[in-house]
């Protein structure tokens, strides 16, 4: 496991172009086993200070095309975290391991930092990242909120990366819970 210390910087206008890079690159390595490619985390919300990695939601069909998903990851050079396979469980959401089951990997050595999360569409953690990017760009106050949460606990944790994701995790339900809300409301869709 690679230990990184946290950083938190000013958001940076390259970032979504830096995405589009990135996903280009894994819908060429994966091909025709995946459905999309979506950029998720703080780094796809305008404005919103974040660890400077880009994260992507990497969307298949059914759990069976993790797996060969990651292989052809492997295959293409990201470096596959077989120690990463779920993502938290979150209040008010199913419990069972399916829905929270994912896929891990991270950019190629020496390329551009990214997180690369294979999910399955229609689950409850594909949805959350999106839900939760898509009410953070809408609520733009709520962003400002959540990055000065994020800058205190980066400064706090600088060298426990895995406190600090540990401890955001509560944060970023609490985030989602009224998102989750704003969802239904708005009628918002998944994308597919």
């Amino acid at each position: 496991m690679v230990v990184r210390d946290v950083a938190i910087v000013a958001a940076r206008p390259e970032w979504p172009e830096e995405y589009e890079a990135v996903a280009a690159e894994l819908s060429r390595v994966a091909g025709d086993s995946i459905l999309g490619v979506f950029h998720v985390g703080s780094t796809s919300v305008p404005g919103l200070a974040a660890k400077d990695v880009i994260d992507v939601q990497v969307s298949v069909v059914a759990e069976r095309l993790i797996d060969p998903t990651l292989s052809a990851l492997d295959r293409g050079g990201f470096t596959v975290r077989r120690d990463i396979s779920r993502d938290h469980a979150v209040p008010g959401e199913p419990e069972d391991d399916a829905s929270w089951k994912k896929g891990f990997a991270n950019e190629r050595p020496g390329e551009r930092r990214a997180n690369v999360h294979v999910r399955v569409a229609g689950r409850p953690n594909h949805r959350y990242a999106l839900v939760f990017r898509d009410y953070l760009r809408d609520h733009p106050e709520t962003a400002a909120a959540y990055a000065a949460f994020k800058l205190k606990a980066a400064a706090l944790l600088v060298h426990d990366s895995d406190t600090y994701s540990d401890l955001k995790d509560p944060v970023c339900d609490l985030i989602y819970l009224p998102a989750r809300r704003w969802a239904v409301q708005t009628g918002w869709r998944e994308p597919q």
